[in-house]
């Protein structure tokens, strides 16, 4: 068992705890690292599946992720941008498939004009209601307390047209059901990307990769701080109590390490926060706040095939139906590779019922959704990987929490509030880059700030308090 004694212990080897943990070294700080998993990198992961580099978790940059990426150029990493030649899939609502270019689905008069109408709506929310503080709108509440299924058919009577937007929120970002969640929370969602607009278009959101995988943003990190990351360590007590002179004094106590400390910082997503014992407790709000927070479902598809056959049928690889099985597909090809890689996404009650088949059944339905999009050869892939999420202990789903309907307006202003010495600090909690990478690595940024701030007060403080 290690006994530690740092200035702050970070609870997460994540891209935001990991972050964090830099910023305050590079201040000045001692800093420990303690990581339930065998490897960093948390919601991001990098990995080698039948002799193919997969991004099993977190990977695409897009251009309003500007922290990210002004950390990729400092890390020495390089960007390589998405295969989008070709024209794309929609498969409609009459089960009929269309070629298509640009960023419009190739729908009917009708439902186009109100596709186009329902995002000029959520643009303006967006824009007036924005991503830093949603909840302190006057509109907030009405907002919140309308699932974004109902709230879209309250506004439209078009029914694939609200589908097609539901999908770009519901399935395609927070993985759950659209009347699961709140308009508010599907406007903050739009917000943190800059505008609704540009979730709806994948050449935007899905711009391009980290060579190498996005897992480095944490690797690279991490080496940077050596021994002071420690793994497979989950953290099961935080103990705190007052130091008699401003500050607290914490001790933290994981599988490996003891650590002594003066500041946590908890940089896991809000559902795992209940993994660990604080004494004392949390205050009543931080429980009941967290009981509303929860992660959704996707199954990330990876099939890897000899060849990127699609590109020969004059495809980009680019398919959507807001009815299949598999709703996306993209071409995930890697930097450099002769092979071709597609990667789909199935989410909320589509994952429960495929996880309700067999694993040889789930892989024939998840193939055959592919194939309605783009033929037969997709059908025989050379590798075939689902990332479950939901099943991985230290994260228990995907992509980031949300609140449940009507949490949003009524805990959204306490969600960043440090309880005694205890920060709070993940891509789950951003405004801008809300349950991304560049998310994380902000929330990092700011947290570490604060804790840099409320030291520097704690040390002027000292002076005065040696003379009393």
């Amino acid at each position: 068992m290690l006994n530690l004694d740092r200035d702050v212990v970070i609870v997460g080897a994540g891209p935001s705890g990991l972050t964090a943990a830099r910023r305050l070294k590079k201040a000045g700080l001692s800093v420990a690292v303690l990581e339930a998993r065998d490897r960093v990198g948390g919601r991001t992961w990098t990995d080698t599946i039948d002799g193919a580099m997969l991004e099993i978790g977190g990977q695409w940059v897009s251009p309003d992720q500007t922290v990210l990426m002004e950390l990729l150029d400092e890390l020495g990493l390089e960007m390589y941008s998405r295969y989008r030649e070709g024209e794309s899939i929609y498969l409609g609502a009459d089960g009929k498939l269309s070629r298509y270019t640009g960023a419009s689905f190739p729908v009917g008069p009708e439902t186009a004009a109100e596709m186009d109408r329902l995002t000029a709506i959520m643009d303006e929310l967006a824009a007036e209601i924005g991503a830093e503080e949603p909840w302190a709108h006057s509109k907030s509440r009405d907002l919140d307390t309308i699932s974004f299924h109902h709230w879209l058919r309250q506004n439209s009577s078009n029914e694939e047209a609200c589908n097609n937007i539901g999908l770009f929120i519901a399935g395609g970002m927070l993985t759950k059901p659209a009347h699961a969640f709140s308009a508010l929370q599907a406007i903050l969602m739009a917000a943190s990307a800059g505008s609704f607009t540009n979730l709806t278009d994948e050449d935007f959101i899905l711009d391009k990769r980290v060579i190498g995988g996005m897992q480095q943003v944490s690797l690279l990190q991490a080496a940077e701080l050596g021994e002071d990351v420690i793994l497979d360590s989950p953290v099961r007590t935080i103990n705190y109590t007052e130091d008699g002179q401003g500050g607290y004094r914490v001790i933290a106590e994981s599988d490996r390490a003891v650590v002594n400390a003066r500041f946590v910082i908890m940089a896991v997503p809000p559902n795992l926060y209940s993994r660990v014992s604080f004494n004392p407790p949390l205050p009543r709000r931080q429980h009941q706040m967290h009981q509303h927070q929860s992660l959704g479902l996707v199954i990330k598809v990876h099939a890897v095939y000899e060849t990127p056959f699609w590109r020969d049928n004059g495809l980009s690889g680019t398919c959507f139906g807001a009815d299949s099985i598999v709703q996306e597909v993209y071409d995930n090809t890697n930097h450099g590779d002769s092979r071709g890689t597609l990667v789909g996404f199935v989410s909320d009650e589509k994952a429960d019922a495929m996880f309700e088949l067999s694993e040889e059944e789930r892989k024939e339905a998840i193939l055959g959704a592919i194939a309605e999009y783009l033929g037969e050869e997709a059908k025989n892939p050379s590798v075939f990987y689902l990332s479950d999420w939901g099943s991985e202990e230290w994260t228990r789903g995907a992509y980031a929490a949300s609140y449940d309907l009507g949490g949003l307006s009524r805990y959204g202003k306490s969600q960043h509030d440090a309880v005694g010495p205890i920060y709070w600090s993940s891509s789950d909690l951003a405004a801008e880059g809300y349950q991304h990478v560049d998310g994380a690595v902000r929330m990092g940024q700011k947290t570490a700030d604060r804790i840099i701030a409320a030291n520097q007060e704690l040390r002027q403080a000292e002076p005065a308090l040696s003379q009393a």
